[in-house]
Formats: C-alpha cells, sequence, structure tokens
C-alpha cells in the first residue's frame, strides 16, 4: 500500500438547477409542484395558513396540540386502521406547525401518491378528535414543554421575545407555548382552531416525477370537503430599534454557566435584501469559522461555541445570538459578543471572508436540495413569502455574485449593537455586579 502524497484536487461543481414548477387551480385550491424526473419517490404536503400566529391569546400551542391529533385516527378509522393503512403504503404522516403555516405530508413511492394524498387529506379534514385522545396528547405536550423548560434556554429565549415584540403581538409569546399556555388548551379549542383554519383548501405541495402524476386528481382528493377563500397576509411588522441596550437577568440560582441571547427586531423573510443580510450574518456567526465563534471560542475560551443569525418569517424577523459561557466570564463574553457585532457594523467584512460565506451558503444550497421533502419545503417557502417561481433558480447565483460593498452596506443597515436586547439566564446573584460594572446596558429583572 502506498500513501499518496498530495491530496486530489476538487472537481468542477456541477451546474446547478432548481426542479421547473407548475401550478393549478383545483377544487377551490392550487396545487404547486415541481418536476423531478426519474425520481421513484414523491412528497405532497398540504400548506395551510393554520400557523401559531393564528392561536388565540393564553392558548398558545393549540395549533400543535391539533397536529399531534392528526395521529390519533379520522373519524371513519380509529388510530389503529389509520395508521395500517398508512404503513400499507409505506407512507408515514408528518406534521409541523411554524409561525406561518400548518402542513401535513406524506412520502411515498411515486405511483401510490394518490393514495397516500388521500389519507393524508382524511387525517386534516376530518380528525376523530376524540376528547380523551385531546386531552391526553394536551398532557403529553405540557410534560414535554415543563422538562424543557427546566433546562436553560427556554426562558431566555422568551424574555428576549416578549422583550422585542411585547405581550400583545402574538409574535412575543414562544411559537408552542408554555407549560401553562399549553395546560389552558381544551378540548373545544383545539376543535375550534380546526373548524376554523384546517377546513379552507389551502395549497398542495408536490415534488415528483409529474409525467407519472395527476395535479388536478391529487388537488381534487386534497380539497376535497373543504370551503372558505384563502386569506390575506396580514403586512410586515415595523422595525423599530431601541434607543440604548437592555440587559434583563432571568434567575438561575447557583447555575455554572450563563446562557446568553441577544437581540433586536429585523426585517421580514422577503425583504429583497435577503441575500446580503444572510451573508452578514454567516460572515459574523454562521459558521465555524465565523468571527464570533472564531473570538468567544478559540482566542477567548469563554464557550463551546457561539452562533448568529437572522430568524426571518412572513411578518417579522429577529437577529440573534445565542451561546453558553462560563459564569465568570459572563460580563467579557458580552462585552467582546458586542464589540464583534460593532465591528461588522462599522467595518463590513472583507473579501476573504466574503468568499468562504458565499461558496458555503451556494454549496449549502445545492445540497439540501436533493430529495422531494426538501423540493416541497423550498415550494412552501415561496408560497408562504410570495416569492416568485424563478426564486430558487437564481438564490445560488445570487449569493455567489454578491460583492462586499453590498453585504458591508446590509452590516451598517441591518445591525443595531446599540438597540440590542442582552438576555442572561444565570446565578444573578454572582454575575449582577461585573455586568453593573460593565456599562453595557441597563440591567433589568426579568419575569419570566
Amino acid at each position: 500500500m502506498s500513501l499518496v502524497a498530495t491530496r486530489p484536487e476538487p472537481g468542477d461543481a456541477r451546474p446547478y438547477a432548481f426542479p421547473a414548477i407548475h401550478r393549478v387551480s383545483v377544487a377551490g385550491g392550487e396545487v404547486v409542484a415541481a418536476h423531478l424526473p426519474g425520481q421513484l419517490l414523491a412528497t405532497a404536503s398540504l400548506l395551510l395558513d393554520a400557523g401559531a400566529a393564528r392561536e388565540a391569546p393564553g392558548r398558545e400551542g393549540t395549533a400543535g396540540v391539533l397536529a399531534k391529533c392528526l395521529e390519533e385516527g379520522t373519524t371513519t378509522r380509529d388510530s389503529a386502521q389509520y395508521a395500517l393503512a398508512l404503513e400499507g403504503l409505506g407512507a408515514e404522516l408528518s406534521t409541523s406547525v411554524d409561525w406561518d403555516s400548518f402542513r401535513v405530508g406524506v412520502s411515498v413511492p411515486v405511483d401510490l401518491l394518490p393514495r397516500a394524498v388521500t389519507l393524508m387529506a382524511e387525517a386534516a379534514r376530518t380528525p376523530r378528535l376524540d376528547p380523551a385522545d385531546v386531552a391526553r396528547v394536551r398532557d403529553d405536550e405540557v410534560t414535554a414543554l415543563r422538562m424543557d423548560w427546566a433546562q436553560p434556554g427556554p426562558r431566555a429565549d422568551a424574555a428576549l421575545r416578549l422583550d422585542l415584540f411585547g405581550a400583545g403581538e402574538r409574535v412575543g409569546r414562544p411559537l408552542h407555548g408554555d407549560p401553562a399556555s399549553v395546560a389552558a388548551v381544551t378540548v373545544e379549542d383545539v376543535t375550534d382552531f380546526h373548524g376554523s383554519w384546517l377546513k379552507r383548501p389551502g395549497v398542495l405541495l408536490v415534488a415528483g416525477d409529474l409525467d407519472k402524476l395527476d395535479l388536478e386528481e391529487l388537488g381534487a382528493a386534497a380539497f376535497a370537503g373543504t370551503s372558505g377563500t384563502a386569506l390575506t397576509p396580514e403586512g410586515p411588522l415595523p422595525v423599530p430599534v431601541a434607543a440604548s441596550r437592555r440587559v434583563l437577568l432571568v434567575d438561575r440560582p447557583r447555575s455554572v454557566q450563563s446562557t446568553l441571547r441577544l437581540g433586536h427586531r429585523a426585517p421580514e423573510r422577503a425583504h429583497p435584501d435577503y441575500v446580503p443580510i444572510t451573508l452578514v450574518a454567516t460572515v459574523l456567526g454562521g459558521a465555524f469559522t465565523s468571527r464570533l465563534n472564531h473570538l468567544i471560542r478559540e482566542v477567548k475560551g469563554y464557550s463551546y461555541g457561539i452562533r448568529a443569525d437572522f430568524a426571518m418569517t412572513r411578518r417579522f424577523g429577529r437577529f440573534g445570538v445565542s451561546s453558553s459561557v462560563q459564569t465568570a466570564v459572563t460580563a467579557p463574553a458580552l462585552v467582546d459578543t458586542v464589540g464583534e457585532i460593532t465591528r461588522t457594523r462599522r467595518y463590513g467584512v472583507t473579501e476573504a471572508e466574503l468568499e468562504v460565506a458565499r461558496t458555503w451558503r451556494a454549496g449549502s444550497l445545492t445540497v439540501d436540495m436533493q430529495t422531494p421533502g426538501s423540493i416541497a419545503g423550498a415550494l412552501a417557502t415561496l408560497v408562504v413569502h410570495g416569492l416568485p417561481d424563478d426564486y430558487y433558480a437564481t438564490l445560488r447565483q445570487r449569493l455567489l455574485e454578491a460583492t462586499v460593498d453590498e453585504v458591508s452596506a446590509a452590516a451598517a443597515q441591518y445591525l443595531h449593537p446599540e438597540g440590542l436586547t442582552l438576555v442572561i439566564e444565570g446565578d444573578s446573584a454572582l454575575i449582577r455586579d461585573e455586568l453593573t460594572v460593565s456599562a453595557i446596558g441597563e440591567i433589568v429583572d426579568a419575569e419570566v
């Protein structure tokens, strides 16, 4: 056996092409499909305007309880019968809830997709919603949330969200609710939510070999028995910048670490500066080689890792930084983090940093778009955010062509270190004095 003296060079990148998109209006709804010729598997996903933003105040988490209840059978089959029907197709029902949408999906061999869509629609449109099942699912969700909220992080996340958006906005409260709000969800809340939002036609997303699929047949199955029209989305929320930094302390006595959450409001997902904003976040804290990770982890040794990103939905966005550091270095870690954000805003990015960010983001996009499920997810993004059909066909090139000037200008415009809210979940008795001396911002005790 001989050793290779030099590494082989990478080959030429293969051209990237997003699948052709087809749209069909049928039975009061719309089918949006991507053609994947030769693909043996196909994915269908029912996209409904029934996200967490539709939940009633004090009942945050209702949509999540309903999503889990869809697996408990339908009005014509109990849970065992429904599970067997899915299993007979080699399918599994998937459900998800985010701020903007409620999704129910299936993936099966392409020739079985019509039957799978019929089963999917049966669960979404006519769930059993037996009171005992709903109560059990809700109680299981409460138990899971209590366990989650006992760990560092969720309370800090909730404090940051509340400070940025306020209790008057649904987005000012946790996406999946908290233990108290989910415990308050009643059977009537769940059935009312279903009746109000899941009986509308919505949009059927399909990714597969369209030469073997009849989109009108799939749409008729997905939209059967529905009524109502598509809702007009509300416009984006304003993006105010705070006049000064605030430090919110979430007390966690005897904690050996401090959980850090920093953030401010940001633009929505459909904003025209999405590409440079994304690349700013990548250079600052979106990759292992990012500025923040190099400084906080590699140079200072304060943490195993730190991340910065722009989280964007249909109506709002949030710039955020998250990390956990040793209690003793809480104040210097915050000072250094804010300092790095300030430096990025003031001086922008370098060509060398941007080249890494561009190629990584463009390459990740290509890798991520390899399965029918990921393509269906991309279609959902187009629909929810009102993006053009050629959006993904051009996104990779726009990432690769972004210039230093464009990304540096985005850093100057969309990073606001002076208006950050800094949330620290830790032992406030040990960190308060050093935070006061650091003069990094007004210190307030958070109640979460």
